[in-house]
């Protein structure tokens, strides 16, 4: 069978390097907030071309953390609408929802699987005060559309880049420096993954990172003093340590992501396949999703044949029964992605005889 994602391969290559980390973090003493995680955030910070970077416990809690933040700052209340779309992760409108906001669902482009930038203007409303846009499967949103809008409109831009780590814009920018504030997911089978759960936020608003900082850790200021209702939300020290060897090889990772999609692209020529578009360094290959009118039929063909696949995602928020609520919204796109989509196998573990093969059995689905 060909894996769909690899774990324990795709990592054996920082095995020694993970061992030695975790023997100085051992001999360390120092397991909470030490020199890993100040490292890495200021490494990361770094790679994003953003001023500050704060490690947090997952990407949910950098969602959240932001949304926290900002009614800290009183320049959210509850109740103020966020305009999100509808085919993302459950975890991007949690975060909305989890803060006493409301999310209000739109519309994706069919083609590019991001937010549709028609459905953000008609969604508009006096009580909108934010965007919250997802880089799904990799691909950056509309970046200037987008800012362009929450500019016009007096509207905080937030991005959702837990699936984009490394994704660059036209103009140099990469994903977490394309918005007021950024959450990204270091969850293992991400681009950059870490060995457990982690998140981090980007900005370059220092008021934002010092109100964040605070709230990720009891809302403190120093030792038993605290000046929010905070939360325990910190990114773990050895998780920091493991993301810092990995974060110097994320560039050539999303290459070999690229390189895998580009042979995809190249050679699946099945008539029953719409494959994805958006090909640029704008795109890191989180996902390879494909669309097909008969995708159940065709994921269990490929199960058959050895090839394990996924769908990512095969419930809108709005048909999700956590969200029963909003389940009277009409969202044709988004049901009708939801039917179609079935993701490939795409890491850098995968072998060009499994390539092959992939694209062999694919062309031959009537």
């Amino acid at each position: 069978m060909i894996k769909f994602l690899d774990l324990k391969a795709l990592n054996a290559r920082y095995q020694d390097e993970f061992k030695s980390k975790f023997e100085s973090f051992l001999n360390s003493g120092s397991y909470m907030l030490g020199a890993e995680v100040v490292g890495f955030e200021k490494e990361f910070s770094n790679y994003c071309g953003v001023k500050y970077g704060i490690g947090v416990s997952s990407g949910l809690d950098a969602l959240q953390l932001i949304f926290e933040a900002y009614k800290t700052l009183r320049i959210l209340q509850k109740g103020d609408e966020v305009i999100v779309p509808a085919n993302t992760y459950i975890a991007t409108v949690l975060a909305i929802s989890n803060t006493g906001l409301t999310p209000v669902l739109v519309e994706p482009n069919s083609q590019t699987f991001n937010i549709d930038i028609n459905a953000i203007l008609k969604a508009i409303t006096p009580r909108t005060k934010a965007i919250l846009g997802v880089h799904l499967y990799g691909q950056l949103y509309d970046v200037d559309a987008l800012e362009a809008i929450s500019n016009e409109h007096n509207l905080i831009l937030i991005e959702d880049a837990a699936q984009a780590h490394g994704a660059e814009h036209t103009d140099g920018r990469k994903a977490g420096n394309v918005s007021d504030v950024a959450a990204f997911s270091f969850y293992p089978t991400k681009n950059l993954g870490a060995l457990g759960d982690a998140g981090a936020i980007t900005t370059n608003n220092l008021e934002l990172s010092q109100t964040i900082q605070k709230l990720r850790n009891y809302g403190r200021t120093s030792a038993y003093k605290n000046e929010f209702k905070g939360f325990n939300s910190r990114l773990d020290e050895l998780q920091a340590a493991f993301l810092r060897i990995k974060l110097k090889d994320l560039d050539n990772e999303n290459d070999k992501k690229r390189e895998i999609a580009q042979f995809y692209l190249e050679n699946i020529t099945s008539n029953q396949i719409v494959l994805p578009v958006g090909h640029s360094k704008q795109h890191v290959f989180h996902q390879f999703v494909i669309r097909c009118e008969k995708r159940n039929e065709l994921q269990e063909y490929l199960s058959k044949n050895g090839i394990e696949t996924m769908i990512h995602y095969p419930l809108a928020i709005h048909k999700q029964k956590a969200y029963i609520e909003l389940s009277s919204m009409s969202l044709p796109i988004s049901e009708r992605l939801s039917d179609t989509v079935l993701s490939l196998p795409i890491n850098a573990s995968i072998k060009e005889t499994e390539m092959l093969k992939i694209v062999s059995v694919i062309n031959q689905f009537k």
